[in-house]
């Protein structure tokens, strides 16, 4: 069978693949996308399905990774309305909690800088009165209730979404295409991938390798072999539970250590994560740990004690799902370490570009900085459509 030929080759179909893809045609490249699976069924159906600016990165400091973020919330909220849909924060302080309330009316204040005081940048102290509206909470030893805003989506959706539109500008998308081997070559890379039990063949001057959790996987099968990033798989764990959905989001700081942790609404139900569990191998489709559900469940008991213990609460347990971030190996623990994308062409694969990391919420800022690359060993298009104002739904 010949070949297809094309510009760029894309492999994974999780927000940041699909979002190089629909850049990159808008800018008029000849586009081919390979997942593994569906579009937006992996990681990218696995997250908080949350679109926001990242609060408590500002804790260790990543401010341009928050102003990033912000300015993406801002662009999602207007391209995707009915997708991307603003969504009031509560935080609550206690005489024991970790985070003093004048250290979180700064964290806030700082947000909202951050934002150039977008509308959504605002945040309030919610008065006493008011306190009742959090169903639940426990009001024992509370002291002040702070409320900001953020931005919820359904990940799976949106990231469908976006794949439309790549494939409304003409972009090459194939789904249950398994990689199997990407050989450099004069013109660039030959990749062979497996369909349906049949063998293709695509020739392409660029490969970017956007697969998520399996970017090394990928990188094993480059021919001649490529240096790969040292990293780490974190595990994030969340619990649906069978309660009524609370009123907005509830950012809870964790009395069991420094962590933070979301109790969310999710389709009339009761949504709470995540977790930082460090793993071993993608040997098997990620699950829950007795340990994250027993910590989930016990930060949810001790906010809202009249839910039932953590027995009662665990038959209330409707669904869970993980998703898994790569993180560059470092020492110490993963909620403290860096969460900006790193993209990396190795030395002897001037253009092949792997992407480790990616956000849902700055996933367009991905593309961006991946056009670049595009352009530098491609040149400039003419460009087809501008993404700032394509509609998403």
């Amino acid at each position: 069978m010949a070949a297809k030929n094309v510009e760029i080759l894309i492999i994974g179909g999780g927000i940041t693949g699909v979002g190089i893809a629909q850049m990159a045609r808008a800018q008029g490249y000849n586009v081919q996308l390979l997942e593994q699976g569906d579009i937006g069924r992996q990681t990218s159906a696995n997250s908080s399905k949350l679109i926001h600016g990242g609060l408590r990165y500002l804790e260790t400091g990543q401010f341009h990774l928050v102003y990033k973020a912000l300015k993406e919330r801002a662009a999602l909220l207007h391209l995707a309305p009915d997708l991307v849909k603003p969504v009031p924060f509560y935080i609550p302080v206690y005489k024991t909690s970790q985070r003093p309330a004048w250290l979180v009316r700064l964290g806030l204040s700082l947000y909202a800088l951050l934002s150039l005081f977008n509308k959504l940048g605002r945040f309030r102290t919610l008065p006493r009165s008011q306190w009742s509206q959090l169903t639940g909470l426990t009001t024992t030893d509370l002291v002040a209730v702070f409320q900001y805003w953020d931005a919820q989506t359904d990940d799976t959706l949106l990231t469908q979404a976006v794949a439309r539109s790549a494939t409304f500008l003409g972009a090459d998308i194939q789904h249950h295409a398994q990689c199997q081997t990407i050989t450099q070559n004069f013109h660039g890379y030959h990749v062979e991938y497996q369909q349906q039990g049949e063998t293709h063949h695509t020739q392409a001057k660029v490969v970017i390798n956007a697969a998520g959790p399996w970017v090394n996987h990928v990188l094993g099968n480059v021919i001649p072999s490529a240096l790969s990033e040292d990293i780490d798989w974190v595990q994030g764990a969340h619990i649906l539970l069978d309660i009524p959905e609370p009123t907005g989001i509830l950012y809870l700081e964790s009395h069991l250590d420094e962590r933070v942790i979301f109790v969310m609404p999710w389709y009339g139900k009761t949504l709470i994560g995540t977790t930082e569990t460090t793993l071993t191998t993608l040997a098997k489709r990620p699950s829950i740990t007795d340990s994250e559900q027993a910590y989930l469940l016990a930060i949810y008991h001790h906010y809202f004690p009249e839910a039932g213990n953590e027995e009662q609460l665990t038959t209330q347990i409707l669904e869970t799902f993980c998703g898994v971030r790569v993180l560059p190996k470092q020492q110490g623990q993963a909620f403290s370490r860096a969460r900006d994308t790193l993209m990396h062409s190795p030395r002897n694969h001037p253009k092949l570009m792997n992407i480790y990391g990616g956000k849902l919420t700055t996933f367009r800022t991905t593309a961006s900085q991946t056009l670049e690359f595009l352009t530098r060993h491609l040149g400039p298009r003419q460009a087809i459509a501008d993404i700032n104002q394509l509609p998403l739904q």
